[in-house]
């Protein structure tokens, strides 16, 4: 494959918030290339892009699919993102891989806010990317309030590379700020050149210098131009936007509405003349563009599919990739190119290509493969995102239980934001992810693709219980049948110990009133009762003494004194005045700074111990909130925080120490287990 080849491949990721219109953008590009001769719709559930079951029963993507085209000589390969928030691990896992994204999104300013996120993750990472704001026709701020509300969620500047054309409020037609040639759109077809509008003379001059005083920020001979009032030439101005964007030092903004098709023609040929070549992207991540170098591809996304089995998506980011090459020691079984869920065989594929690799066993999500054994350099990957909501599940057919945790990690493989734990005070299989809807597409998957369908419940809450006094207890167990008996006689001392302390065992028999080869019988029945406290809690930071005690020289046995220290201790535990206690977990919430208030009253709302809170480090206009939360009020946390957030807002968290549980709390939680204090 010749140098002049790979300098027309593109491939582009799509991305924004939920509803913004990225997959009706995807069908529209395809449509206007000549790729498909029929748009499909959300609605109808028949887009190339969304052809899952799981998202086609919500009407949303849940992961990334990838779309292949060609237009005027550039071929692209589109990769579709979900948008909601609770799928983001997706999104970034492919941005790693792309070479420019469209960031799509609606024209309301209140809206905006939902987009800093993923470009701070574009611009952390360099990735080009352009905005699209699409569904214009919904268009009621005027065009400059909403680019300058795009500029104060965004860390590059943002420029206009279009001015809208309106008549009666309605969405005409545009003018292109490069060339200043006003066009009027047609359904279906290319908009048609008009003359500019007289009455939007001024306006479109103001935006035009606004697009040309970005540009001169990293140019001196064009700022040179605009002080002497000299007309720059359309070649340069378009140098510039193409050396910017390719270094993302910008970011050029288009508009339309991708339903009818509106706007997306300007779009594609912007991304054939301005977005990079992917021998630049390689090169400035220190890679080699030619195709004679070591192969060197990166997994962007993972599917098992029910025919062909495990399918892994793949950047080619350095040499060629060829059918039945060995990648890491695994023989690639098949390379091709996808059309959502279509897929079409290739022998080869290049520097800048995205394809699909079939039956690369034991490769995961985020791995560098090479041609040979081992990656002369691994490519960094996206940071897996933390967990921040539970849900513990259970095979509906317990002769299911032992292929559970086979299916589980195969959607880990899938969607390495999923965890699963079995937790050991509870004894749940707890199934970890980034909200309601996200773990309910996994549970979908694991009952269409492994027939597995499950049970789910909230997590219970792993409750400890101590004590707060000390006392002494005699417990004896004596048992006759018709042989030999059994005889175990102690007196322990039960003691709290500080927080933290754990369980403390000693022993001060002196005169072999119980003899040294039982008293680990003793221990032993001291800490089976501590698994099950009085409250119906494991029993943590207590000291138990051995003090004296008795035995029979025919009747003792370990096992007896192992019985009499369970009594002791059961008769003994409850008159030591238990406690609850509750796991309290270290919480850090990352909000916008203008949602910090509702941030720090949901937090006191649910009983929860405020920290602090400063400006969150290279993040504009947000905070970050740290505080202290009790473990049972964070079920929903995620829920609410997103919901006061604009869905922006998250979290991490750690456990961080047992805290005694309020008595109301307390009441409600023995309540609900059927415990009581004795």
């Amino acid at each position: 494959m010749t140098h002049k080849v790979l300098e027309n491949v593109r491939n582009v990721a799509i991305v924004g918030p939920y509803s913004s219109g990225k997959t009706t953008l995807l069908e529209s590009l395809l449509s206007v290339s000549g790729a498909i001769t029929r748009k499909g719709s959300i609605k109808d559930g028949n887009t190339v892009s969304d052809s899952s079951p799981e998202a086609r029963e919500r009407q949303m993507s849940v992961e990334v699919s990838a779309a292949s085209t060609t237009h005027d000589t550039i071929e692209f390969t589109f990769l579709d993102c979900p948008g909601s928030i609770e799928f983001a691990q997706e999104t970034y896992n492919a941005l790693v891989g792309a070479g420019a994204a469209i960031v799509v999104c609606e024209p309301v300013i209140d809206r905006l806010l939902t987009l800093a996120p993923l470009l701070k993750f574009l611009d952390d990472w360099e990735i080009p990317h352009l905005i699209f704001i699409n569904k214009m026709d919904r268009f009621k701020d005027s065009f400059m309030d909403v680019l300058h509300a795009l500029k104060d969620v965004s860390t590059r500047p943002v420029l206009p590379q279009q001015y809208p054309i309106r008549q009666d409020r309605e969405l005409v037609g545009y003018i292109d700020l490069i060339t200043e040639q006003a066009y009027h759109y047609h359904a279906g077809s290319p908009a048609d050149p008009v003359p500019l509008p007289e009455r939007l003379k001024a306006e479109e001059q103001a935006a035009r210098h606004e697009m040309l005083e970005v540009l001169a920020d990293f140019d001196d001979h064009l700022l040179e131009e605009l002080i002497e009032d000299i007309e720059p030439p359309q070649a340069e101005i378009l140098k510039d936007l193409k050396q910017d964007l390719g270094a993302d030092l910008i970011v050029p903004v288009f508009f339309g509405i991708a339903e009818q098709d509106y706007g997306v023609r300007p779009l594609l040929n912007a991304l054939c003349k301005e977005a990079p070549a992917p021998t630049i992207t390689a090169e400035r991540r220190g890679l080699k563009s030619t195709t004679e170098a070591e192969t060197l591809v990166q997994v962007l996304k993972t599917y098992f599919t029910p025919q062909g089995g495990q399918l892994s998506l793949v950047r080619v980011w350095q040499g060629e990739l060829t059918d039945g090459m060995s990648l890491n020691g695994v023989r690639a079984s098949g390379i091709y190119r996808l059309m959502g869920q279509q897929q079409k065989s290739v022998q080869r594929a290049s520097v800048g290509d995205i394809v699909a690799i079939g039956r690369l066993e034991s490769i995961k999500t985020g791995d560098t493969l090479s041609s040979q054994a081992q990656p002369s350099e691994v490519l960094p990957k996206a940071a897996i995102l933390e967990p921040v909501y539970a849900l513990a599940v259970t095979p509906e057919h317990r002769k299911d239980e032992v292929k559970l945790s086979g299916a589980l990690g195969k959607l880990m493989e899938e969607d390495p934001s999923l965890y699963w734990e079995h937790h050991g005070d509870t004894k749940e299989v707890i199934l970890w992810g980034q909200g309601e809807i996200h773990l309910r597409v996994a549970l979908d998957r694991l009952r269409r693709k492994y027939n597995l369908p499950m049970s789910t419940h909230l997590p219970q809450t792993p409750y400890k219980e101590t004590i707060r006094q000390g006392h002494k207890v005699h417990g004896r167990y004596k048992h006759q049948t018709g042989g030999h008996g059994a005889f175990g006689d102690v007196h322990l001392e039960i003691k709290p110990l500080a927080r933290g302390e754990g369980f403390h065992f000693h022993q001060t028999i002196v005169g072999g009133v119980v003899p040294k080869q039982y008293i680990p019988g003793v221990e032993m029945g001291v800490k089976e009762y501590l698994d099950h406290g009085p409250l119906g809690f494991p029993v943590v930071d207590v000291d138990v003494t051995l003090t004296d005690g008795s035995y029979h020289a025919v009747d003792s046995s370990e096992q007896a004194f192992k019985q009499a220290a369970r009594i002791a201790m059961t008769e003994g535990m409850p008159l030591c005045h238990p406690i609850l206690l509750e796991p309290i977990l270290s919480v850090v919430v990352s909000a916008p700074a203008e949602c910090t208030s509702k941030v720090l009253q949901l937090v006191s709302g649910r009983r929860g111990q405020i920290l602090g809170y400063e400006s969150l480090a290279q993040w504009k206009g947000w905070d970050q909130v740290s505080a202290y939360l009790p473990q049972a009020e964070m079920h929903n946390f995620i829920v609410e925080l997103r919901s006061l957030t604009m869905g922006v807002g998250t979290f991490t968290w750690n456990y961080d120490h047992l805290q005694e549980v309020p008595d109301k709390v307390t009441s409600n939680v023995l309540a609900a287990n059927g415990n009581g204090k004795n």
